[in-house]
């Protein structure tokens, strides 16, 4: 007799979300390139299911040279029009402007403070915050964190970070433990950290 694991309801019983909670959600990420991905696609992800984004994910790997901010910097408008026409990417023209956009304010991010790292784990204090939820409707889409970390972000010139965007960041790269507490990630990611 097969045991299935709890996990949190979000996931479903989608294979790819399954994998990506299972491997990545709430993982705490110190890496500069991955923290660089993940933010890109989370500004893709407005106002479209997470799915989505999972689904086109190898796709944005390949149209935007594996998330190397030098180079995403360097963008220029025939490369913007060339992934506007891209049918593997979200070809939001303004989500599009935008990843160029935070590619440099990323880059002077890391020049600022050394590593994006040392800069976006400074809203919660350098480790994450291991909530206590019991179901999916318990948690939040903002915080205080979230609000601040988004207000620091637009100033510095980042676009499609607004708070809800920044929680949904802050859970996928494990600022937050939000797993359900019946989820057997939750428990094993507070072993990790």
């Amino acid at each position: 007799m097969r045991i299935m694991k709890k996990r949190c309801q979000w996931c479903g019983d989608d294979p790819l979300y399954i994998q990506y909670h299972d491997t990545e959600w709430g993982m705490p990420v110190h890496d500069d390139q991955k923290l660089f991905e993940m933010i890109i696609l989370e500004g893709a992800q407005a106002g479209l299911s997470w799915i989505t984004v999972l689904r086109k994910r190898e796709n944005y790997r390949n149209a935007f040279n594996e998330f190397d901010p030098v180079i995403i910097a360097k963008y220029d408008d025939v490369k913007r029009e060339e992934l506007r026409l891209n049918p593997g990417i979200i070809r939001n023209r303004l989500k599009i402007k935008s990843a160029v956009q935070n590619a440099k304010a990323f880059l002077a991010i890391q020049k600022e403070f050394g590593s994006f790292d040392a800069y976006i784990w400074q809203f919660v204090g350098g480790k994450p915050i291991v909530n206590s939820f019991q179901k999916m409707g318990d948690i939040p889409v903002v915080t205080q964190e979230s609000d601040a970390m988004s207000h620091d972000l637009k100033k510095r010139g980042f676009g499609f970070v607004g708070s809800t965007i920044c929680y949904a960041y802050m859970q996928s790269i494990g600022m937050v433990n939000d797993h359900e507490m019946s989820c057997f990630r939750y428990n094993e990611i507070i072993v990790i950290q």
